[in-house]
C-alpha cells in the first residue's frame, strides 16, 4: 500500500499536511471453529496481510470528519465528538463513531475532533471482518493521538462492545480479537468464554491460505445468524435442567451424546451438536498443527465444513461447490468461513500448487454456479498497529 498517495488524497480532501499519522488494522479469517464463539467455545482465527488504513489528524475543535476511499460517493461524513449517535445515512461511519463514543463512555479522555481518511483493501462483502478492522484501526489511532493508557485486549473488548451496542450487531469477540492480537505467521487459539489464548505457528514458506469469495451477497446471513443463536440458547436451557454448564462449549462429545435426549426439538439438537463437536474439533486441530501434522489439521477443516453443512445448515450451494472443488483440487483442507449463506471459503494449499488450484476450482465453480468466484492468496500478518 503506497502511503504517499494516501497522504496526497488526505491533503486534497482536508487541505492540511501537518500532523498526519497512519495506522493499519488487518482483516481476519477463521481457520476452524465456526459459530462456536457465541456458544462459549474455541476459535482459531488469524490476521491477514490486508485490512484497513486510517490517516488521522487531530483538530482543535470537537468536529469529527471522516471520509472513506471505498465509499467515495458518500463524501465527508461529519459528527461532533460530544454528541455521537447512530444514524442510518452515515453508513460505514457508524463504526468509527461508535468507537469514539464507547471509549469516551468508558472514561477515556478524547477532547478534540479528528479528520480521518479510511482506505480498506479487504474485499467488500466477503465476510473477512472489515467492520472489526475499522474498529481496531480507529482504536489504535485514538490511543496514540490522545496518549490513552489502554492495552490491546481492553481495546478489543471495547470494540466488540461498540459493535454490539452502538451498531446493534450481536457479534462475538473473535473478529476484534484477531484484528487486534494477530501475529505474523501464527493463528490464535482463543477460548471465547475466558479469553485465554495461545499462538500456534503456520509455516508460510510451504503453505498459503487461499480465500475464495462466492460473490454471493450474504442477504440471509444476519437473520439466520440470530436464528441459530436462539436455537443454541434453547438447547443450552434444555441441557441445564440436568447439567451444571454455562455454555455449550463446556461439554465434551461424550457428555453431549449422553444427555442430548434432554433437547426435545430435533433441529435444536442438531445445532447444539455442531457447537459441541466443532469446539472439540478446533482444540484437536490445533494440537495436530503444533505436532506438525498439517494433513490432520486439514482433515478437521473438512469435517468442520460437513458439520456446518449438515448440522448447522449455514452453507448453501455456492459455498458447498467451492469447498467440494477445493477437496478435489488438492487442498490440504477447505471449509466455509464466517457466518455462511455466501461469503468465503478458506483453503490451505501448498505454495507449489496455488496456480493450478485456483484455475481448477475457478473453472468448476463458474461452470456449476454460472458466475465467477474471486480468489485471494493471503499471508498471515500482525495485528493493529501504527505504520
Amino acid at each position: 500500500m503506497n502511503n504517499d498517495s494516501l497522504v496526497k488524497d488526505f491533503m486534497n480532501i482536508f487541505k492540511e499536511d501537518e500532523g498526519i499519522y497512519t495506522f493499519f488494522a488487518p482483516g481476519r479469517v477463521n481457520l476452524i471453529g465456526e459459530h462456536t464463539d457465541y456458544n462459549g467455545g474455541h476459535v482459531f482465527p488469524c490476521a491477514l496481510n490486508f485490512g484497513t488504513y486510517a490517516l488521522v489528524r487531530k483538530r482543535e475543535d470537537s468536529k469529527f470528519r471522516m471520509v472513506s476511499k471505498n465509499f467515495g460517493n458518500l463524501g465527508i461524513i461529519e459528527a461532533d465528538i460530544n454528541s455521537l449517535t447512530y444514524s442510518e445515512e452515515d453508513d460505514w461511519a457508524n463504526y468509527p463513531k461508535g468507537i469514539i463514543k464507547t471509549f469516551k463512555d468508558a472514561g477515556y479522555l478524547i477532547d478534540k475532533g479528528l479528520e480521518v481518511l479510511f482506505f480498506g483493501n479487504i474485499p467488500n462483502g466477503a465476510g473477512l471482518s472489515s467492520s472489526a478492522s475499522i474498529e481496531l484501526v480507529m482504536s489504535i489511532a485514538i490511543r496514540s493521538l490522545f496518549s490513552l493508557n489502554i492495552d490491546m485486549i481492553e481495546m478489543v473488548k471495547l470494540s466488540q462492545k461498540s459493535e454490539n451496542e452502538f451498531n446493534g450487531v450481536n457479534c462475538g469477540i473473535m473478529d476484534q480479537f484477531a484484528c487486534g492480537m494477530g501475529r505474523k505467521d501464527h493463528a490464535i487459539l482463543l477460548d471465547t468464554n475466558t479469553l485465554d489464548y495461545e499462538y500456534a505457528p503456520i509455516k508460510s514458506d510451504e503453505i498459503s491460505i487461499i480465500i475464495a469469495n462466492t460473490n454471493k451477497r450474504r442477504s440471509l446471513a444476519d437473520s439466520k445468524y440470530n436464528e441459530r443463536r436462539s436455537q443454541c440458547e434453547n438447547a443450552l436451557k434444555a441441557l441445564q435442567k440436568k447439567l451444571k454448564i454455562t455454555c455449550l462449549g463446556d461439554l465434551s462429545e461424550e457428555e453431549f451424546e449422553k444427555n442430548k435426549y434432554l433437547i426435545q426439538n430435533e433441529i435444536e439438537r442438531k445445532r447444539a451438536k455442531h457447537a459441541v463437536y466443532e469446539n472439540q474439533r478446533t482444540i484437536k486441530a490445533v494440537k495436530a498443527l503444533k505436532e506438525g501434522n498439517i494433513e490432520l489439521f486439514g482433515k478437521f477443516m473438512n469435517e468442520s465444513h460437513i458439520s456446518l453443512r449438515d448440522d448447522y445448515e449455514v452453507t448453501g450451494i455456492e459455498l458447498d461447490t467451492l469447498v467440494e472443488a477445493a477437496w478435489e483440487s488438492g487442498a490440504i483442507g477447505s471449509r466455509m468461513t464466517g457466518a455462511g449463506f455466501g461469503g468465503c471459503t478458506v483453503s490451505l494449499v501448498r505454495n507449489s500448487e496455488i496456480e493450478k488450484f485456483i484455475k481448477k476450482v475457478g473453472e468448476k465453480y463458474e461452470k456449476e454456479i454460472g458466475h465467477k468466484g474471486d480468489f485471494y492468496v493471503a499471508s498471515i500478518g500482525d495485528g493493529a498497529r501504527q505504520v
